[in-house]
């Protein structure tokens, strides 16, 4: 990754004609990236009664090329659509938005937990769910972390919904969001130029109890932020200087512009 921004956008900032026609954008970009379940359990099974962990990763979570991370409360996936629409049909730029592209991490456990986690009066074993539980969320983890830093940029959707209302220091109450912000601290800084050209060529609750609400402080002080006005100059400035119609729509004619430049100098 070479740069995040904390992106402050509500749903009324694309007009009801265009979310609508931004969403479609969004959800056909997704359907060429979306993995295809094909293997079943099963075929993870080696001859010592073990399960390959980490071609069941390759399989479900396949790393994809896309130049932008979309982080996001679940409950703001259309908006997050939305905008890799408005990203793609703007400057052609590719979103990754894990639940649209993977989204089968729960249909993954079911498949393990009815295999191995089953006693013999139809429930499942707690020791076993908690164990099979933490491998996919390990591998989905594992995979989130190669996706952000395969990913030139980072967008974080901060809305009501991904950040607590009403709190001193920022606090979200998603265990995904906060993992995927952490990791953005964490990981290394990548120059653009390793993402450009060169690249582009070649809650589970049960029997009526509530779920238990648990809450993170998540870093965003190292995120620059933006909303919807920077992104309106930013589509501004492509546009009216470096827009093109050539195949490599997020360069200019000359390929010496990206169109993630002009979204730097509005925010160096």
């Amino acid at each position: 990754m070479y740069r995040g921004f904390n992106l402050s956008l509500k749903e009324n900032c694309f007009e009801q004609d265009d979310f609508e026609k931004l969403q479609e954008i969004g959800s056909e970009s997704f359907s060429n990236q979306r993995a295809k379940i094909i293997e079943k359990i099963s075929s993870f099974a080696n001859g010592d009664g073990f399960l390959d962990g980490s071609k069941m990763q390759a399989n479900w979570f396949p790393q994809i090329k896309a130049d932008i991370f979309i982080s996001h409360s679940h409950k703001d996936e259309a908006l997050a659509i939305a905008l890799a629409g408005w990203l793609k049909d703007t400057f052609g730029l590719t979103a990754f938005i894990d639940s649209c592209v993977w989204g089968y991490a729960n249909e993954l456990l079911k498949q393990i937990d009815a295999v191995y986690c089953l006693n013999g009066n139809h429930s499942y074993s707690y020791e076993k769910r908690n164990y099979s539980t933490s491998h996919v969320h390990m591998m989905l983890s594992v995979a989130l972390t190669q996706m952000i830093d395969n990913t030139e940029c980072l967008f974080f959707l901060n809305t009501p919904n991904s950040i607590t209302p009403n709190t001193i220091i920022n606090q979200t109450e998603s265990p995904w969001i906060y993992s995927e912000i952490a990791t953005t601290h964490l990981i290394r800084r990548r120059h653009f130029s390793e993402y450009r050209l060169k690249r582009t060529v070649e809650s589970f609750s049960e029997g009526g109890r509530p779920t238990p609400r648990i809450i993170y402080n998540i870093p965003i002080d190292h995120l620059t932020d933006i909303d919807n006005r920077v992104l309106n100059n930013w589509k501004k400035s492509w546009l009216t200087e470096v827009y093109t119609h050539h195949k490599l729509r997020q360069y200019s004619e000359d390929l010496s512009v990206h169109a993630l430049d002009k979204l730097y100098e509005l925010k160096e």
